[in-house]
């Protein structure tokens, strides 16, 4: 499918939605919306995009609309100039792309650092979700002290630098988050492509030092959980992961 905007290095087999593209608050994000049904919104981690939940999108198309959007600087968004790449800042983009897609009756299905950023937009857009589905994520400020060795590691100008320029994150992060099924020379090159400049991956490198730095916003987050307290929620959890372990 030729889909303006759309590059060319994105294989419609391993992608085969259509690209949409909508702008929100100065940002020109993308998105796809497939599928007929009660609608779920799936929120991406770091250092991935809407990609990352290809295969579950088709296999969910059937009975759900689906619904996957790219933060700004990541996948196929682009950010607006001056734009930090926080993660309340994603939050506050999303609230905005629910409400200038008219969604309603959401299922929110979030990874990762979608967790906080999708928890947030549900407290602020509460009349908008009906239930939560959440992997391998967190909502609170971290306490664990390995997470805040790696935040401020990660975090500090020279791991920012590496992820910058070597693509640190893509390169070394995804193939170690899948421990029973590696993904292919073809499925990688999605993300590295994805991230595929020194410019390119200035969201990707700002997030881990977020973990500890945007320590306000996820108290935030924690204090409005008993808002969204009632909404049916279903937790996976793969306790293999480097980063979460079976905590």
């Amino acid at each position: 499918m030729a889909v303006a905007g759309r590059p060319a290095w994105v294989d419609d087999k391993l992608f085969p939605f259509e690209s949409r593209f909508i702008g929100i608050d100065g940002h020109r994000i993308h998105y796809v919306d497939v599928g007929s049904g009660p609608t779920l919104m799936f929120l991406h981690g770091n250092p991935t995009w809407s990609f990352d939940y290809s295969e579950v999108i088709q296999f969910l198309r059937q009975e759900f609309r689906c619904v996957a959007v790219d933060y700004p600087g990541f996948g196929l968004s682009q950010a607006a100039p001056g734009y930090r790449y926080l993660p309340a800042e994603h939050a506050q983009m999303i609230s905005a792309f629910v409400g200038a897609l008219g969604l309603n009756g959401v299922t929110l299905v979030a990874h990762d650092w979608g967790g906080p950023i999708g928890l947030a937009a549900a407290q602020k857009c509460s009349e908008v979700f009906s239930r939560l589905v959440l992997t391998n994520t967190w909502a609170w400020p971290v306490s664990d002290p390995l997470i805040k060795i790696m935040s401020h590691v990660m975090g500090s100008p020279i791991g920012r630098l590496a992820i910058r320029q070597f693509n640190l994150f893509v390169n070394l992060m995804i193939p170690i988050g899948h421990r029973l099924n590696k993904p292919t020379a073809e499925r990688m090159a999605h993300y590295q492509r994805a991230l595929g400049s020194p410019a390119r991956r200035e969201a990707s490198a700002v997030f881990p030092r977020e973990i500890t730095s945007s320590r306000s916003f996820l108290a935030d987050v924690e204090a409005g959980l008993t808002d969204i307290a009632a909404l049916p929620t279903l937790i996976i959890w793969g306790d293999a992961d480097f980063a979460f372990g079976n905590n």
